[in-house]
């Protein structure tokens, strides 16, 4: 089944690479009318058909707020669907004791703390309509690791608010869900400065070691490609499952071994 979003409004942070890129992508395919949140504007976001990028920065109290604003007004008052995907991860390679009350605040901000505004500033408009939250949290939510502890610790809080949004939202008619992934082959991981660049200097290993090591234990040992993320958020954004809610799907080709 093709998911069909002609004339469903959309919603989407995090959007100019990565993973939200190819939201954005998948959404518009489908029929969408997108609004992309993002710190800046490269070409091949301003260049899809039925997106609308609007420049925000959401580590700021205001900043959430103030994309939903702009962008309902962009996609004529109305919103059907919500993506909350920005976020960050720095690896803490010195160990608990190297990460700051400053770092930890950042950390909280850009994947929890942003997600939370960004929801109580779009919640209005799903109820109108009904519609459909989806989040990307992260597999770290429930497999802690002390090299992202403070990324770990976000994500967990992430995941528990989206489950209890959607107990109350629920009869309301709007569907909460969270996708967790395992390693995606974004910037995040093999960009300078990324996981594995990070990691592999304060080891003195090769990034690709390093990247090979984060995905041996899984069953496919492979990255998460992000066209595969943005295939589970037109799975829940649209009606093909419309009684799923409070669900987590996760993607990470077989990492997590827990039931």
């Amino acid at each position: 089944m093709t998911a069909d979003l002609t004339g469903k409004t959309a919603l989407v942070t995090g959007a100019s690479r990565g993973i939200g890129l190819a939201i954005v992508r998948a959404l518009a395919a489908a029929g969408a009318t997108v609004v992309a949140g993002a710190r800046s504007t490269p070409p091949e976001l301003a260049s899809i058909d039925r997106v609308h990028p609007v420049i925000a920065d959401l580590s700021t109290p205001d900043g959430p707020a103030a994309l939903v604003g702009e962008g309902v007004a962009r996609l004529g008052g109305r919103l059907d669907i919500l993506v909350n995907n920005v976020g960050g991860v720095r690896p803490r390679t010195g160990g608990f004791l190297s990460v700051t009350d400053d770092d930890w605040l950042q950390t909280l901000t850009i994947n929890f703390f942003s997600a939370v505004r960004v929801t109580r500033a779009a919640l209005p408009h799903l109820l109108d309509r009904g519609g459909s939250i989806v989040t990307v949290g992260s597999v770290n939510a429930s497999l802690p690791d002390p090299l992202v502890i403070d990324y770990s610790a976000a994500k967990a809080a992430l995941s528990n608010f989206s489950k209890a949004l959607s107990k109350e939202v629920g009869p309301r008619g709007v569907r909460v869900n969270t996708i967790s992934p395992g390693p995606v082959e974004t910037d995040l991981w093999f960009g300078a400065g990324g996981v594995a660049d990070t990691v592999g200097s304060a080891a003195g290993l090769d990034p690709g070691d390093v990247a090979k090591g984060a995905v041996s234990g899984t069953a496919t040992g492979r990255f998460t490609r992000p066209d595969e993320v943005a295939a589970l958020v037109l799975l829940l954004a649209g009606d093909q499952a419309p009684n799923l809610t409070g669900a987590d799907l996760i993607i990470d080709g077989g990492l997590t071994t827990s039931m």
